[in-house]
């Protein structure tokens, strides 16, 4: 078992070390231009443009839809332009920092359930080793474009080994 001040230690030294990590380019809309906070909620003012995974637009979705089949789970998933515009609107209030989470989990929407729990799991104090995290990383990068949240599995890999919480 980790004691709670370690690992209160490790999460400030991760957070200090992410200020300027993990950024990428704002992404224009289908538009062209920048979602804000004048445009929210999205749902009321941008129906028009936001779309599931599948295609379909938010009056495609309906209760009606559901009962009789034409809308599955897939139709109701959220979609990375989405968190996208989401992260544009966090940035054009100065939540940066959510706008980045929002562009993490806009990358691992193409990232399976079942890989993300496992990855979660790896990524535990003493789970993996340098090599194992490493591994990790790529795969993120090169077969799902995770690059932010490949950045952030190579982070935590170097943290791991200067603290001496890799697995053995």
């Amino acid at each position: 078992m980790i004691d709670n001040s370690v690992l209160e230690q490790m999460i400030k030294e991760v957070m200090s070390g992410m200020k300027d990590t993990s950024y990428t380019e704002p992404k224009k809309t289908s538009g062209g231009r920048r979602v804000t906070e004048a445009d929210y909620p999205l749902s009321e003012k941008m129906a028009d443009v936001i779309k599931a995974p599948t295609g379909k637009t938010l009056e495609d979705i309906t209760i009606g839809g559901v009962v009789n089949g034409s809308v599955t789970a897939n139709d109701v998933k959220i979609a990375p332009e989405t968190l996208e515009m989401q992260a544009q609107v966090a940035e054009s209030v100065g939540r940066d920092a959510f706008a980045k989470n929002l562009r993490r989990a806009s990358e691992l929407i193409a990232v399976p359930d079942e890989r993300i729990l496992e990855i979660y799991n790896a990524l535990r104090p003493y789970r993996s080793t340098k090599a194992e995290l490493l591994e990790i990383a790529e795969e993120l990068e090169k077969k799902y474009s995770a690059v932010i949240n490949g950045k952030l599995v190579r982070e935590a890999a170097a943290l791991y080994e200067k603290r001496g919480r890799l697995k053995e």
